[in-house]
């Protein structure tokens, strides 16, 4: 019998899969989290330099950013929630990566 040791997916494969192939898997979202996490702490440190400056004008239009950026990762996540997270063994299957498809070809 041979015994085939089943690859594991690094998350950078993952978040290179999600990038390529139809769907959004959990490595990928992760990522897209983190990436607005720091989106927010940028533009909270662009908010406090505004308040300092006293400068109303600049304050509001740092409000404006926060406010695009926070309604952008809310219409996000609820798109998600609505369709679900696909796994990345299936995005391989979508774009012909997968094993099993290598060997039902040959």
């Amino acid at each position: 019998m041979e015994t085939e040791k089943t690859k594991e997916i690094s998350s950078t494969e993952a978040v290179l899969m999600g990038a390529l192939a139809p769907g959004v898997n959990g490595p990928t979202w992760s990522v897209l989290k983190m990436v607005f996490l720091l989106l927010a702490v940028s533009l909270i440190a662009m908010l406090a330099l505004a308040f300092t400056s006293s400068d109303f004008v600049i304050v509001a239009h740092v409000l404006f950013l926060v406010i695009i950026g926070a309604v952008l990762f809310i219409l996000l996540a609820g798109f998600l929630e609505q369709t679900g997270l696909v796994s990345v063994e299936q995005q391989m299957k979508e774009i012909g990566l997968s094993k099993e498809e290598t060997k039902k070809d040959n």
